[in-house]
């Protein structure tokens, strides 16, 4: 069950990037004006924050492994 949920948590995480992309693209064609479509704006402005959120909170929480750090260490990254 926890796996489930792990899936479910990243599977909405992925559609909120590709909706925020899709606006982005839609309104960076023409397709609409953000200003016309304010409520859509607001909506994917705030699901942008909390992506965003998400990315920080995802990047802290996961432990380096010392290896990882190691390898890229010596290649120079």
């Amino acid at each position: 069950m926890p796996h489930m949920r792990e899936t479910l948590r990243e599977t909405f995480w992925v559609l909120a990037l590709a909706v925020i992309v899709l606006f982005a693209f839609f309104a960076a064609l023409g397709a609409f004006s953000p200003v016309e479509a304010l409520w859509v704006t607001i909506i994917v402005a705030a699901l942008c924050v909390l992506w965003i959120g998400h990315a920080i909170m995802e990047g802290r929480r996961h432990d380096r492994s010392a290896d990882v750090i190691r390898a890229r260490e010596r290649r120079g990254f």
